[in-house]
């Protein structure tokens, strides 16, 4: 497992990551569905069903710092022409290991299939489930190479109180034993806050590629959301 995204990313959950050796890896996609470039300390991990070959050439034709090309807007603009995807920001990416007994806060499970964050979710991730809280959403589903994300949303009304740190603290309740993920855009200073507050710890940045018939909303990077909502 150590050579697959999936490996990479249980071992970087338990604190081992890739070496810090300037190096980037190359794997193949988990899914068809997700394909992108994460940047660790010091090495990158693009995955990609494209050849390794033209990853390693297109990046040795990007004029940076090589320990800046998987994330230059040059090279993410050759990767999403090359694959016909497109992509949102780049995230934050964070995961905190799972917490025993039940949520610090009432949530109330949605079981709507119609519910717009159950059918926006579904874009970008499988088996997803949600909750509601007194002004705050939280959904949890699987996502990048299987693992369980979450997301996070609060209505501006009820800001300054702590909902978005107690839904993510409830995610780590809710995780079934094992780690959580959440991405969340670099400029969305809240959103870094609430999921840090809640032992999210920081382990790179990701450039997540999405097939274009799944569509371009994004939850989990707090890049959008209904008005008068935050989404974390």
């Amino acid at each position: 497992m150590a050579g697959t995204l999936r490996g990479i990313l249980d071992a970087a959950a338990r604190g081992v990551f890739p070496p810090p050796d300037g190096g980037t890896t190359v794997v193949p996609q988990h899914a068809h569905r997700d394909a992108g470039v994460i940047a660790f300390t010091a090495h990158s991990v693009v995955f990609t069903d494209e050849g390794e070959p033209w990853v390693r050439e297109t990046l040795a034709g990007v004029d940076c710092d090589p320990l800046a090309a998987t994330m230059n807007p040059r090279f993410l603009a050759a990767f999403m022409e090359r694959t016909g995807r497109t992509t949102d920001t780049i995230d934050l990416l964070t995961v905190a290991a799972p917490l025993s007994g039940p949520p610090p806060l009432r949530l109330t499970e949605l079981d709507d299939p119609g519910h717009p964050r159950v059918a926006r979710a579904r874009e970008r991730r499988d088996d997803v489930r949600v909750w509601a809280a007194d002004g705050g959403v939280l959904v949890l589903g699987r996502g990048v190479a299987g693992r369980l994300e979450a997301a996070i949303e609060v209505a501006e009304g009820v800001r300054h109180r702590g909902l978005g740190r107690a839904l993510a603290v409830a995610a780590r309740h809710l995780s079934g034993g094992g780690p959580v993920w959440a991405q969340q855009a670099a400029g969305n200073a809240r959103s870094v806050r609430a999921f840090q507050a809640a032992g999210f710890r920081p382990v790179g940045a990701e450039a997540l590629l999405i097939a274009r018939e799944g569509g371009s909303d994004s939850l989990a990077s707090g890049a959008g959301g209904r008005p008068g909502r935050r989404s974390f």
